[in-house]
């Protein structure tokens, strides 16, 4: 297994840009994954590690795009109908041997390769036939409802790159390609804990003082749709002593290790101490709203991230730092999200130097388009502002102001979640 160099995070402290921090990202973090050979119904969600070359043309010969009648475009008249009489039949995987003659209609199915010499394919819907013989309106172009080789790819092409993440149509796509394995990144092996005593498991009574551990369940989740191989271990107690030896045994078997909470300055907050009595820590202080603090380093060399412990700031900077850093480490090159313009259905007033993401909903405009409406409650604890919205608005950091009506950057969940 790859490792990153030692004390890889290192930065000054200071403020950092969300880009600024992406840069460092792309400089300090490779992949650390292994290669192997997956069948293409073991291959979804993936990443690809090696191009895909295409074996065949797709398709190997012209075929009919429509069930219909495949006829010699000279032969048409014109102006006026043409009445053809019908001789031979080609269907898809029984093509038509003999060349087909002037004059003459040969009746023609979907997909079915083209006979020897007809060029253009008319729908059966727009044809007539009775006692043999077709009658074909006026007005067809040349080569109509005629699928050509290669079109979608010639042999020999590179039809999937490497670096992306296989979606259901990459694996149709290698399928047509003549692939039946693609070589792909083993999953990246990631350890989850939950740090604090004051975090219960769901279904356990609740101690006053207490509140129910949901960070950890949110983050399994966000690991999960990238594709990662996640252990849950529960819950570390504010113990110095048991947080080393349980970072030290993850450190063993894990590519990354994943926290939420107590990665801040308070007397009680052991991660930093933990971390640093196998390798080292550093806390990155992003320009960003909600979810400023975020630490990253090395346990014995493995990489590990830890979040803050509100719940939107966990998903913020996990979608902002945590998702393209994975992405990498497991050889992904496809690591920017999708936004679209929509028009904000709000004013709202920010800091300038500071990127901020806001939870809104999407709602028609009725004027054939969307907005996006502001939940009315934007604190970096309320869970609700996520599970009520569609996605971030997302607003730069020279922006100060913003007046309803005016277009803004939407991040829709599906773009980040899987």
């Amino acid at each position: 297994m790859a490792q990153l160099s030692d004390d890889c995070f290192a930065h000054g402290g200071r403020l950092m840009r969300v880009d600024e921090a992406l840069a460092l990202l792309a400089e300090k973090v490779g992949r650390v994954t292994e290669s192997e050979e997956v069948a293409l119904n073991q291959a979804l969600g993936r990443i690809l590690v090696e191009d895909v070359m295409a074996r065949v043309a797709m398709p190997p010969q012209d075929n009919s795009a429509v069930d219909g009648y495949a006829i010699y475009f000279d032969d048409l008249e014109p102006f006026g109908e043409t009445r053809l009489p019908l001789r031979g039949r080609a269907a898809a995987g029984h093509p038509m041997a003999e060349l087909a003659e002037r004059g003459h209609a040969v009746r023609i199915f979907t997909g079915a390769v083209m006979p020897n010499g007809p060029d253009t394919v008319m729908m059966q819907e727009d044809c007539q036939v009775e006692d043999g013989i077709v009658t074909i309106p006026p007005g067809i172009s040349r080569g109509a409802n005629r699928r050509h080789a290669g079109e979608n790819f010639a042999a020999g092409n590179r039809v999937l790159a490497a670096g992306q993440r296989l979606r259901p149509q990459d694996l149709g796509q290698a399928a047509a390609a003549g692939r039946h394995e693609l070589t792909v990144s083993e999953p990246l092996r990631v350890a989850l804990f939950s740090t604090g005593d004051e975090l219960v498991e769901p279904g356990e009574p609740l101690p006053a003082g207490s509140i129910y551990d949901s960070n950890r369940y949110t983050i399994q989740g966000l690991l999960a749709g990238l594709g990662c191989e996640v252990s849950d271990l529960g819950i570390l107690r504010d113990q110095r002593q048991a947080m080393q030896m349980a970072l030290a045994q993850a450190a063993v078997d894990h590519d990354l290790i994943v926290t939420s909470g107590g990665v801040s300055v308070g007397e009680e907050d052991h991660i930093k101490a933990a971390v640093e009595a196998h390798g080292a820590l550093h806390a990155w202080r992003l320009a960003i709203k909600p979810g400023r603090p975020i630490a990253l380093g090395q346990v014995a060399r493995v990489p590990f991230v830890g979040l803050p412990g509100n719940p939107v700031a966990v998903m913020v900077t996990f979608l902002t730092i945590v998702r393209p850093m994975i992405y990498r480490m497991m050889g992904g090159s496809d690591l920017e999200a999708h936004r679209y313009k929509v028009r904000a259905a709000f004013d709202h007033k920010k800091k300038k130097d500071r990127r901020e993401w806001l939870r809104a909903r999407l709602v028609a405009d009725g004027k054939g388009g969307w907005q996006a409406e502001k939940f009315p409650r934007q604190g970096a604890g309320i869970l609700a502002s996520l599970v009520e919205s569609d996605g971030l608005v997302e607003l730069p950091e020279d922006l100060t102001s913003l007046e309803s009506g005016a277009m803004v950057d939407f991040l829709p969940y599906n773009e980040v979640i899987l």
